[in-house]
């Protein structure tokens, strides 16, 4: 009897071929769609899970509120954790890491720039999970001067994971011993090692500056210890070694501090959490978002919920067709049961042939998902144990759903009614046909929406005015290699035509800033207003290259000698320190507590990403080479770089060195990398669920169509035109568009609210968007039942009336 429902099952598929064409792709499309979400969230749940401790491992992150200035950083003082883990029995453990950036590594006669440098504490091995390939993990990051590489690190520069006593000459300078290989970090880590040296190395590392937050600390705790004990652990040390500090360098207790509405703190955030959770902006590496990942699951949800409903759809279209074959079995004696059983093989038959075509568009698809999310999803995690029974419930789960409505609904057609061809049930009477339409149209408008809002969102952050000019303004890195021949090459690249401007400096506005300074109105840090201040070292050309304004006061000048020791605000610092005009206003630093003259307000600029408020910075006159930006204008920027190329390798000792550079609106585009690829995913999800939706609204255009033939036909006999039929099959579909407009508009508004309350800089929803989805979903709609309807009213009257 099975054999017989599933041969019969392939001639129903066979012989409908358009149908189950229509059908099958796009199930299989909706399956596919889940399946690479579920991939995609898959792999950001798994980051740092592949640390045995991982789930008694904790960072430690500072905040702080003095007098209106708001900072929020991943780095705490350098003996905070020994404190904490001396102090505390139930920290087992830490391990402090540095200067996570680029390094420069000799290879034979050139220089490379590589990433995943940082300095680190011997303990890094018992805390984190990075298996040795060659070395001692106890030993390994003892000793100054001795430094951990990656297996891929090994391999590139020796051939060989045979390294260990072997030398490499870093930043130009210093020889690191090589004391151990460690396996190659998993993609799905907040931060990858590749140069890992020894903390020993970094005199820093032993002061007591407890009041310098230089150190990323991590602390490995035992069983049972949770985010709150932690965070009474960090009270009693801010109380017991950093309170007095605090109050002789501000002249503020911690008691007063919190009186006036600020707070000095320190947080705990699981490591588990750190790549989904994280709102910090100074990541060692561009985070995922929490909040993503339930977008992603609930349109994924939706869109394999919009296939079934067209399985639904697509299937009682068919049913008027299939309404006497199901009568004749019924008078030949066939059970209700039997019936519902055979439709029920037919579904569960499209169901696993769409399950087979959706692995297969997925595998297809992977390379440019990857692409699109910037990810590294192998093929490999489609063996992972769990995959394939989820994929089988999931096929037989949508198989019974989206067949159980047509199987029950033909099942219990009346075999009189049907034989004498009197089954119209009409479109008008199946509302839960209708329903089911009315769910698709909101989810398609809930994506449309989305999409653009966030397109909006994005367009105005790349159209923003920011405070400075990011246009044709080339950015060089390295240039610290430069050493005293900095200005020299500054000067000459200067004199290059198509160069307008140039600047030497270690701040870059696409960089939220890393030192703080403790400023004060008056010399005893007690009487006056103390603020902690973002502090930007920069050179005498630095503004006008950047294109800044100044709102009072002057610039820096080489013409004045003393300007050494002046500062210039910006204009949020000097609203926190009620400056209001220049005349002899003065600070003091708690570094020397000298008596440093302000001699202008630059105007606000937006410094790092837009989802921070612009805050306090105070810019003092300083040499620092890492970087220079030259503001450009010429027809032939490649030609001009090569000239700029050929300059930094002329200079003394530079031949074989890197030579690295970039556009300052690329590096500005790149801190919203999450944000566009976002709106690129969304974009991509809401075509495939438009196109999902608008095979089921063909289904149900279909279905309409054949049951109103004979109303058709007669219509058209008394005259009817074919654009009034044509209306009339399509006013019933635009009342379903405009049910599901207003079911999305509410909860599309709450959503992408929400979404933007991340930005400190945002656009508003304005009705112009719902309007403007509204409209794309009734094109969309009037598309899909275009040329159904227009075949419906354009059919010959005869064919269908001379039965009657």
């Amino acid at each position: 009897m099975f054999k017989n429902y599933i041969k019969i099952a392939f001639r129903n598929l066979w012989k409908n071929k358009g149908f189950s064409t229509i059908t099958i792709l796009g199930l299989a499309t909706g399956l596919a769609t889940c399946l690479l979400i579920a991939l995609f969230v898959t792999d950001e749940l798994r980051y740092d899970k592949f640390n045995v401790h991982a789930n008694r491992i904790f960072r430690i992150n500072a905040d702080f509120s003095v007098n209106g200035s708001l900072f929020k950083e991943r780095q705490v003082p350098a003996q905070f954790g020994r404190v904490l883990m001396q102090d505390n029995p139930q920290v087992e453990n830490y391990v402090r890491l540095s200067t996570h950036e680029n390094i420069l590594i000799r290879k034979g006669d050139e220089t490379l720039a590589e990433p995943n440098a940082c300095f680190a504490d011997s303990s890094l091995f018992d805390v984190f999970t990075l298996p040795m390939v060659a070395g001692n993990a106890k030993t390994a990051l003892t000793r100054p001067g001795t430094m951990v590489i990656s297996e891929r690190i090994a391999l590139k520069y020796f051939n060989s994971t045979d390294v260990v006593g072997k030398t490499l000459l870093t930043d130009n300078i210093y020889p690191y011993q090589i004391s151990g290989v460690i396996r190659n970090v998993p993609a799905q880590s907040h931060i990858h090692f590749d140069f890992i040296r020894s903390m020993a190395s970094m005199a820093e590392s032993r002061e007591d500056n407890w009041l310098g937050n230089n150190f990323v600390t991590y602390l490995l705790v035992r069983p049972g210890v949770d985010v709150s004990m932690l965070n009474g652990y960090y009270q009693a040390a801010i109380k017991k070694y950093i309170a007095s500090e605090l109050k002789k360098v501000t002249g503020i207790t911690l008691s007063d501090l919190e009186a006036k509405g600020g707070h000095f703190r320190y947080g705990s955030i699981p490591l588990t959490d750190i790549h989904l959770h994280s709102t910090l902006t100074t990541e060692a590496e561009p985070s995922g978002n929490i909040t993503y990942v339930y977008i992603f699951l609930a349109v994924g949800a939706i869109i394999l919920l919009i296939a079934c409903v067209n399985f639904m759809n697509l299937s009682t279209a068919r049913s008027a067709g299939r309404a006497k074959e199901v009568g004749v079995r019924k008078v030949l004696g066939s059970p209700r049961s039997g019936l519902v059983f055979q439709f029920l093989s037919e579904s569960l038959l499209t169901s696993f042939i769409a399950l087979l075509l959706a692995v297969m568009m997925a595998i297809l698809l992977l390379p440019f998902f990857n692409e699109l999310t910037g990810k590294q999803i192998q093929l490999d995690q489609f063996s992972d144990l769990w995959l394939l029974p989820v994929l089988l419930i999931t096929a037989l789960v949508v198989g019974l759903m989206a067949g159980s409505y047509p199987a029950f609904f033909l099942a219990a057609f009346e075999p009189v009614k049907v034989l004498k061809g009197k089954l119209r049930t009409g479109f008008k009477g199946g509302w839960i046909r209708n329903s089911l339409v009315v769910f698709q149209f909101t989810a398609a408008i809930l994506l449309i929406v989305g999409t653009l809002v966030i397109y909006n969102q994005l367009n105005y952050i790349r159209n923003k005015t920011l405070g400075y000019n990011r246009e044709q303004v080339l950015i060089l890195r390295n240039t610290a290699s430069l050493w005293v021949h900095a200005k020299t090459f500054k000067q000459e690249v200067l004199q290059l035509p198509g160069v307008e401007a140039g600047t030497m400096t270690n701040s870059l506005p696409t960089k939220m800033f890393e030192n703080t300074g403790v400023y004060s109105k008056d010399a005893s840090f007690s009487g006056g207003l103390t603020m902690a201040l973002g502090e930007w070292y920069i050179d005498t050309d630095y503004f006008p290259t950047l294109g800044m304004k100044m709102a009072a006061g002057r610039n820096f000048s080489s013409q004045f000698p003393t300007d050494t020791n002046a500062l210039v605000l910006n204009e949020t610092a000097a609203r926190l320190l009620g400056v209001s005009d220049l005349n002899e206003r003065y600070l003091y630093n708690n570094m020397d507590n000298k008596q440093q003259k302000i001699i202008g307000i630059v105007k606000d600029f937006n410094s790092g990403s837009l989802r921070n408020k612009i805050g306090p910075m105070v810019f003092r006159l300083g040499e620092y080479r890492n970087n220079m930006a030259f503001r450009v204008k010429t027809a032939n920027i490649t030609a001009l770089i090569a000239k700029i190329k050929d300059t930094y390798a002329a200079q003394d000792g530079m031949a074989g060195q890197p030579f690295l550079y970039s556009f300052l609106d690329d590096d500005f585009n790149r801190l919203y990398q999450a944000e566009q690829r976002t709106g690129q995913i969304f974009i991509s999800l809401a075509v495939l669920a438009i196109f999902i939706a608008s095979l089921g609204v063909f289904g149900l255009i279909t279905y309409a169509a054949e049951q109103r033939t004979k109303e058709i036909s007669i219509r058209k006999v008394l005259g009817a035109s074919v654009s009034g039929i044509v209306l009339l099959l399509s006013k019933d579909f635009l009342k379903l568009v405009l049910a599901g407009f207003m079911i999305a508009s509410p909860i599309a508004w709450f959503v992408m609210n929400k979404w933007l309350e991340g930005f400190a800089y945002r656009v508003n929803i304005h009705w112009e968007v719902f309007l403007l989805a509204a409209i794309l979903a009734i094109l969309i709609t009037l598309l899909s039942i275009g040329f159904q309807a227009i075949r419906a009213a354009t059919a010959n009257p005869v064919k269908s009336l001379k039965s009657e």
